[in-house]
């Protein structure tokens, strides 16, 4: 029999593989049980999602007077497709099988001629007979439905949102922010916990006083996760598939990584494969230079989608220069001028290539910085 592989990357995470965030899943549980509203900032791929889910089965599985609605809107692109994917996993969250479904749907959003079709494997489909222009005159009912549905039933509903900043490819997004809040700051029954893969943007709705989600809930920052926690996460994996690492080597192997979630799986995955019994620095090294390897594609690609300039800006962040505008550096890495020099960061900030944190500018995937430096740069 096949041996399954103890570490999980490029998905979310279930309960086994889901590490640490210990404080975090204590603060999130409490925002859930109390209805606070929260918010979830951090860099791509450091366990927003993992957290979220993780939380969630906890608090259905203890509070059942609790419905989750989950929400990804990644691919919605306009307005009234949000309406229709939150009118949908709002009626599908808070039913436990298709009739309550087609019941609730009649009852709370009767205006909106839904209709349930149910397919051979049980799956349940939610349709509008109604025209996007009537669609559209029945917002206030869907912004309100998970409010109106949880008074109704006695129970509590927490609406979380998954790439929330995609709302800011609508076509009027302020617009958009406005009526939304106006709705679900007035909720007393339901709280909604937004979260998403665009750092900068998300802090630009959430922390930016002239923004209508400005104080809207809890905003709770992810760091990375610690490298002694990371240690003691892979000596349990390998010692629970009869196999040993020691905790020097389990450090070391985070280390490499910068304690980056996505990676330190990964990684510590293409060392477990390579293992037999024991792993070494030798097996992690080999590991990490076959990584390298191949993400060395995809990091050619995005290169080639730069400017000169723009490449350039990252040879000084590798460089660890920290007066990007000062004349030496502008001429030593033929940055141009200084307001160049912000055009430079705003753009790599958008492609998510670098992250701004208190003023200090990193490049978020520890992969990439050390692609440039040793591969790309050949810097020593």
């Amino acid at each position: 029999m096949k041996e399954e592989v103890p570490f999980i990357f490029g998905k979310i995470a279930d309960t086994d593989n889901f590490t640490d965030r210990k404080v975090e899943s204590k603060q999130l549980y409490q925002n859930f049980s109390s209805l606070i509203n929260t918010i979830i900032i951090s860099p791509r791929r450091w366990g927003k999602t993992s957290l979220v889910k993780s939380v969630t089965q906890k608090i259905k599985a203890e509070k059942p007077k609790v419905k989750v609605c989950l929400l990804d809107i990644f691919n919605v692109k306009t307005e009234m497709e949000f309406y229709l994917v939150l009118a949908k996993t709002v009626l599908q969250s808070t039913s436990s099988k298709w009739e309550e479904i087609a019941e609730n749907a009649k009852q709370f959003l009767s205006h909106l001629l839904p209709t349930i079709s149910i397919s051979p494997d049980s799956v349940s489909e939610i349709s509008f007979g109604i025209s996007l222009n009537e669609m559209d005159k029945n917002v206030d009912k869907i912004l309100d439905l998970a409010e109106t549905i949880a008074k109704s039933k006695k129970i509590k509903i927490i609406v979380c949102i998954d790439e929330f900043q995609s709302i800011n490819e609508f076509e009027n997004p302020l617009a958009f922010q406005r009526k939304l809040r106006s709705h679900w700051q007035q909720h007393q029954h339901v709280s909604y916990c937004l979260y998403g893969s665009k750092r900068h943007m998300l802090l630009d709705i959430f922390s930016n006083a002239s923004m209508p989600f400005y104080k809207f809930g809890d905003i709770m920052f992810l760091d990375k996760i610690d490298n002694a926690v990371w240690g003691e996460f892979i000596q349990k994996r390998f010692q629970e598939t009869k196999k040993t690492i020691s905790e020097g080597c389990a450090k070391m192997l985070a280390g490499l990584v910068e304690n980056h979630s996505y990676y330190v799986q990964q990684l510590a995955q293409q060392s477990w494969l390579r293992t037999d019994k024991k792993c070494n620095e030798n097996i992690i090294m080999e590991s990490y230079e076959s990584l390298k390897n191949q993400l060395s594609l995809l990091f050619v690609g995005l290169i080639e989608s730069l400017t000169i300039k723009q490449i350039n800006f990252l040879k000084a962040i590798i460089s660890g220069e920290t007066a990007l505008s000062s004349k030496d550096v502008l001429e030593k890495y033929k940055l141009g001028t200084s307001a160049n020099v912000i055009r430079i960061r705003e753009s790599l900030l958008a492609k998510e290539i670098i992250d701004v944190n208190s003023k200090n500018i990193e490049i978020q995937d520890p992969m990439f910085k050390i692609w440039l430096k040793t591969d790309y740069f050949k810097m020593k």
